[in-house]
């Protein structure tokens, strides 16, 4: 049985894809793809690579996610998918790329800097 893995992050959240020939199971920290992520919304953009790469239902997922939210989680799974589909094959690089999903998202919470309530927030001045 051949297994491609990749790994996929967004934000603080790191995920760890392993793709398998199957029926188009998601298998997400040993839970059901639709329970752990419950909107449709959500499971749209995790299906996405499979959509444009005309894959659906060949491939099993087995996941593990942590850190982040719920939103960046989904996310860091569609950049891992997308990573083990080219390397299993090439030509679906070019249609990947076109849809902006073999980028990864290097948007981070910027840290809060002493002196100041935020990261970009100042304490209220009083002139007098």
């Amino acid at each position: 049985m051949d297994i491609t893995n990749a790994l996929g992050r967004r934000k603080t959240a790191v995920a760890r894809v392993y793709l398998s020939k199957g029926k188009g199971e998601f298998t997400i920290n040993n839970r059901p793809g639709s329970e752990f992520f419950p909107t449709n919304l959500l499971l749209n953009k995790i299906n996405q690579p499979f959509e444009l790469t005309d894959t659906v239902g060949k491939y099993n997922v087995k996941a593990t996610v942590n850190g982040g939210g719920i939103n960046g989680q989904a996310e860091a799974v569609r950049l891992g998918i997308s990573r083990a589909l080219v390397e299993i094959s090439e030509d679906f690089k070019s249609v990947l790329r076109a849809e902006g999903l073999m980028t990864r998202d290097p948007r981070m919470v910027e840290r809060k800097k002493s002196g100041q309530p935020k990261a970009r927030k100042k304490f209220q001045f009083s002139k007098r």
